[in-house]
């Protein structure tokens, strides 16, 4: 298994360190319980007024036809690893409140908080999952008559690690390479839009 160095400058639990978005999956069937599992974390996260305006469509490698239907939906760059996935899924967005029928402007926010505990919990469980912006929406809304009112958000591979030896030259260095995130003091402001925040402010 490839185990991933950090650079986080403070503490961090183990488990949101340990979350990575692989393109090596192995083609080991995810257990229903876990997958379920996972589901349920994305039901508690939190949302505006309670809303909860997440919707999950799932495809496995158990009906071979559902599952090409959902890769069919990717660009072909994301087919190429995401076709070895036991699980694809697509996240889905309410668009407005059911309490007054009014835009929910937080309803991508929200459904992003979800897939995040989706994530998480798939860590615990030694799952990883893979995002992807690279999907077709307007297929996808059409494949799955997706009513009006929702809008596509992200695709999703989910399954366990696989041999990176596998992948394609690109892929395989996307997938060796070491993690990297911004410091604090990139995003971090006070008093004024990007105004470094003194919390966060290196000391020389």
């Amino acid at each position: 298994m490839i185990t991933k160095t950090t650079n986080n400058q403070y503490p961090v639990d183990e488990l949101l360190l340990r979350r990575w978005s692989p393109v090596a999956f192995s083609e080991q069937p995810v257990e229903a319980e876990k997958l379920c599992t996972v589901l349920e974390a994305a039901a508690w996260a939190a949302s505006s007024f309670n809303e909860q305006p997440w919707n999950f469509i799932i495809a496995t490698k158990d009906n071979p036809a559902e599952f090409e239907r959902l890769l069919g939906c990717l660009v072909e760059a994301n087919q190429q690893w995401a076709k070895n996935a036991p699980v694809l899924m697509l996240s889905v967005a309410k668009l407005y409140f059911d309490r007054n029928g009014a835009q929910n402007r937080h309803a991508f926010h929200d459904v992003g908080a979800a897939v995040n505990n989706l994530a998480i919990q798939a860590t615990a469980l030694g799952l990883f999952i893979h995002q992807m912006a690279g999907f077709d929406v307007a297929k996808a809304k059409e494949v799955y008559n997706i009513s009006e009112g929702y809008e596509p958000v992200a695709a999703i591979a989910l399954g366990y690690l696989g041999d990176p030896q596998t992948l394609p030259e690109n892929w395989r260095q996307r997938e060796l390479a070491p993690r990297q995130r911004k410091s604090l003091e990139t995003f971090v402001f006070s008093g004024s839009w990007n105004q470094v925040s003194p919390l966060v402010k290196s000391q020389d």
